[in-house]
C-alpha cells in the first residue's frame, strides 16, 4: 500500500515504498533501484511505465519552485502502487514561458522537452515496455504541446505502443465550478491545498491573491505584468484536507482511465496480452 506522509522511507519529493524483493508485486517498482534483469522481467510481465514530469517554476511567494514536480510524483507514485508499475525517475524541468521572468523559474525550450520525450519513450519501447503513462504536474500549453508532439512522433513509428499523456490538472480542474471557484488557477486554492497536504512545511502563511490574467488569445512577452503576484486565484482558504480530497479524486479518475485505455486491472492484473504474446 502507499506509504503515509509520516513514513520513514523517501523517494524523490514524496514518501515511497522501496522496490525490494519484499515489496515488488505489492506496489510500485522504482526503476532506478532495480537491476537490469529485473527490469527485463517487469517488461516481459507487461508492466506499465510511468514517467512523472514537473517543472522548476515560480508559484507565487507562498509555494516552492518544485510544486509541479511534487504533485506529479505524488500522483505517479500512488498510481504505480495501484498497478505494480515501473515508476521512472522524474524530470523536474519543463517549458515555462509564461513564468520565466519570475526569479527561480528555469525553463527548457520547447525543442528540448520534445526531444527528451522522444528519447525516453522510444527507449522504453525498445526495452519492451508497451504501455506508458506520461504524467506532468506542469500544465502550461507549450509544455503540454511539446510532450504530446514527442509522443506522437514515437507512436507514428511504433503504432502498437500505447501512451497516455496528461497533466494531473486535466483531472483536478474538473472540480472547478463545483467545489472550487471556476477561475482558480496557478498557485491558487486547488494547488495550494494540494501542497499543504503533501508538504505543509513548505507553504508560506502569507498567500497573495491573483486577480489578473493576460489578455485572452494574446501572445505577450511580459505576462508577469498581468499576474504580478504570480498567482491566479485566491489561495487564502486553502487547507490540507481539501488537498487530500483533490488528490484522491485525481487518483481514482486516473486509475479508471488506465483500466480503460491500457486494459489493466489494479495490482498489476492485466486484461489482454502484450504485443507478440
Amino acid at each position: 500500500m502507499y506509504a503515509t506522509p509520516n513514513s520513514s522511507t523517501w523517494t524523490g519529493f514524496h514518501p515511497g515504498v522501496r522496490s525490494t524483493s519484499a515489496t515488488r508485486g505489492r506496489g510500485r517498482i522504482n526503476a532506478h533501484e532495480i537491476t537490469s534483469p529485473t527490469f527485463a522481467e517487469a517488461a516481459k510481465d507487461g508492466a506499465i511505465a510511468i514517467l512523472p514530469i514537473g517543472s522548476m517554476e515560480e508559484h507565487g511567494s507562498h509555494l516552492p519552485l518544485g510544486t509541479d514536480s511534487m504533485q506529479a510524483e505524488e500522483i505517479a507514485g500512488r498510481i504505480a502502487d495501484e498497478f505494480n508499475a515501473l515508476l521512472l525517475p522524474p524530470i523536474r524541468y519543463g517549458e515555462c514561458r509564461s513564468t520565466r521572468n519570475f526569479p527561480g523559474t528555469i525553463s527548457l525550450s520547447f525543442e528540448t522537452v520534445c526531444a527528451l520525450t522522444i528519447d525516453i519513450v522510444s527507449e522504453l519501447s525498445r526495452n519492451g515496455i508497451d504501455r506508458i503513462l506520461v504524467l506532468t504536474g506542469h500544465a502550461g500549453s507549450g509544455h503540454m504541446a511539446a510532450i504530446r508532439l514527442g509522443v506522437q512522433r514515437v507512436v507514428e513509428d511504433d503504432p502498437e505502443l500505447k501512451v497516455m499523456v496528461l497533466s494531473d490538472y486535466d483531472i483536478a480542474y474538473e472540480l472547478r465550478g463545483k467545489e472550487f471557484p471556476g477561475d482558480d488557477g496557478h498557485a491558487g486554492l486547488i494547488e495550494t491545498s494540494r501542497i499543504l497536504n503533501l508538504r505543509k512545511d513548505l507553504v508560506g502563511r502569507e498567500r497573495p491573491v491573483g486577480k489578473g490574467r493576460p489578455p485572452k488569445f494574446m501572445i505577450v512577452n511580459d505576462p508577469e505584468r498581468y499576474i504580478p503576484t504570480g498567482v491566479m486565484g485566491d489561495p487564502r482558504n486553502a487547507d490540507a484536507d481539501r488537498g487530500r480530497r483533490i488528490d484522491d479524486y485525481v487518483v481514482d479518475e486516473l486509475c479508471a482511465l488506465i483500466r480503460k485505455n491500457f486494459g489493466m486491472m489494479s495490482r498489476g492484473k492485466k486484461r489482454g496480452g502484450r504485443r507478440g504474446d
